[in-house]
């Protein structure tokens, strides 16, 4: 449901850093800019967790957001829609990837669900992005709200392509073509990423305008807080989660004899 973007740099480097001169750059050259630009590697590995509170508004709803990371590979979210469907929550611990709902109820996320799922959940993966993504492919360049931008093509290791538009004269990541998979089936979501402000050294995008075929899912972050202490077993397997881990492995068991 939720897709976060991390941005470490000090907003000077934004403005001493070189625009993008030649379209004939490589793929490569482009994604590892936008890290340079952004603060460099260093600067994303320093962050160890991740604290980060907002809302989340859809179809004339809106609720509070909490989202935890942990690195390398640890998350939790929670949505509470008090008011209406109750509350969302997804994580994973580095090898499950789960959701739980009040209208779906508690399920794990195979195939290529749990493969983003657990991409997302990756607190360096821009930073590393080849030890996700196995190719990157130039595709072009593509104008979004009015901003020329390069338009790279990503595979991952496992899962469906996605694509990333970036700013060619600041380097930065503005658009996001993404395969969304859930049980309702497939479709490819649109992200629009802006607003971007300060976070105790680190830029982040504070406004994420994410489109699906039937709905639209605007995620405002009103603060993020780095290295701070995670509170005690937030990563652990909600008990339903658990519940049905002990029932796959039943099944698996039984399949083999």
């Amino acid at each position: 449901m939720i897709s976060r973007f991390r941005f470490a740099a000090p907003a000077l480097l934004l403005l001493a850093a070189p625009a993008f001169a030649a379209d004939d750059m490589k793929p490569e050259a482009i994604l590892d800019k936008y890290i340079e630009v952004t603060g460099g590697r260093a600067a994303y590995e320093k962050v160890k967790t991740e604290i980060a509170t907002g809302t989340v508004e859809v179809m004339g709803m809106s609720g509070p957001l909490t989202s935890y990371r942990e690195a390398p590979d640890k998350s939790y979210s929670l949505v509470d829609f008090s008011a209406g469907p109750g509350k969302f929550e997804e994580g994973t611990n580095g090898t499950v990837a789960w959701a739980m709902d009040g209208m779906q109820g508690p399920r794990i996320k195979d195939g290529d669900e749990r493969a983003t799922a657990l991409r997302s959940g990756a607190l360096y993966k821009d930073a590393h992005w080849r030890d996700f993504y196995k190719k990157a492919e130039l595709a072009g360049s593509e104008d979004v709200n009015g901003k020329a931008c390069y338009k790279v093509l990503l595979t991952p290791n496992e899962g469906s392509a996605e694509t990333r538009f970036f700013e060619k004269t600041s380097g930065l990541l503005v658009k996001v073509l993404m395969p969304v998979t859930s049980p309702d089936g497939s479709a490819t979501a649109e992200l629009l990423l802006s607003d971007y402000r300060d976070e105790g050294g680190v830029l982040t995008p504070h406004t994420i305008d994410q489109k699906l075929p039937s709905v639209e899912i605007v995620v405002k972050i009103q603060s993020v807080k780095e290295n701070v202490e995670i509170p005690a077993g937030r990563f652990d397997l909600p008990a339903e989660i658990k519940a049905l881990t002990a029932d796959k492995k039943t099944d698996t068991k039984s399949e083999k004899k």
